[in-house]
């Protein structure tokens, strides 16, 4: 398959195109900066556009056959919030009317665990632990909105184009593994408490994106795309009751299981997160 990948440099970008390769797919990769040297090879090309632009977009997906669209400003602190919002809400929809125009029916992209309001959030408001894909949101900052309209999006564009299948993947906190962190840093609690201690491997998420474009499902569909497991040795049940003490709990909590719920990703992609 030729897939194309928006924000083919950046980290979770980079792992998607090694996994891609491995499979034999050919990747045309598109960034705001150039490729990075690993990824130099004969079933690897490179654009480097805005996403905002466009006929950019539209030329160099030109030919391919599925896209996996990465490419966003990752949070809410590094630019103005104008900036944040009007640039990942253009790019997400210029991605998608670019794979519309060009009749592809399988289309990968990337949300965030904070489509419903988290760790940007002034003080986050769960309904229910664990979190699935019917919690309704309470964003309220510039980056969590851009990601919960890429999902109203998704919606739009599958009413309308009924052929497209749209995985939105909720990732969350993506790194190499647990190691990456102190888990005993009491740091961790204030702003990752806010979106209960989760976290997603960079292997994890590529296989996902990459199931995505194959699974059989219908329309638009969001996942939670979360490890099983928290990032902090303490027990789960003690963190819910001392930062979510009114949140209704669901289900087994015991040891460090998760707060969010991706029994849909393992239903629909077939999906797990520790797989090899």
């Amino acid at each position: 398959m030729k897939i194309a990948v928006t924000g083919s440099s950046g980290r979770v970008g980079r792992a998607i195109v090694a996994l891609a390769l491995a499979e034999g797919h050919t990747v045309v990769g598109m960034d705001r900066v150039a490729a990075t040297p690993d990824q130099a090879g004969a079933a690897f090309t490179a654009h480097v556009l805005e996403m905002t632009d466009y006929d950019a977009v539209l030329a160099a997906m030109t030919g391919c056959e599925a896209l996996i669209h990465m490419a966003a400003i990752p949070g809410p602190f590094q630019h103005p919030d104008p900036v944040v919002h009007n640039g990942n809400v253009v790019g997400s929809y210029n991605a998608l009317r670019a794979a519309a125009e060009l009749g592809m029916t399988r289309v990968v992209q990337a949300s965030s665990v904070n489509a419903i309001g988290g760790a940007y959030s002034r003080k986050p408001r769960y309904d229910y632990f664990p979190v699935d894909e019917l919690h309704p949101t309470y964003n309220e900052d510039p980056y969590s909105l851009s990601k919960w309209i890429c999902e109203a999006q998704g919606d739009s564009f599958a009413r309308r184009y009924e052929k497209m299948k749209i995985a939105s993947l909720r990732f969350h906190a993506v790194m190499n593994g647990l190691s990456d962190f102190n888990q005993e840093d009491p740091n961790l609690e204030p702003g990752f408490g806010k979106v209960m201690w989760g976290w997603t491997s960079y292997a994890a998420a590529a296989r996902a994106s990459l199931l995505g474009l194959t699974a059989d499902f219908e329309g638009h569909q969001v996942f939670y795309i979360v490890a099983p497991e928290i990032m902090r040795n303490r027990p789960s049940l003690e963190l819910a009751k001392q930062y979510f003490p009114e949140v209704p709990l669901r289900g087994d909590f015991s040891g460090q299981r998760g707060f969010f719920d991706c029994s849909k990703a393992e239903r629909l992609l077939g999906w797990k997160h520790d797989q090899p």
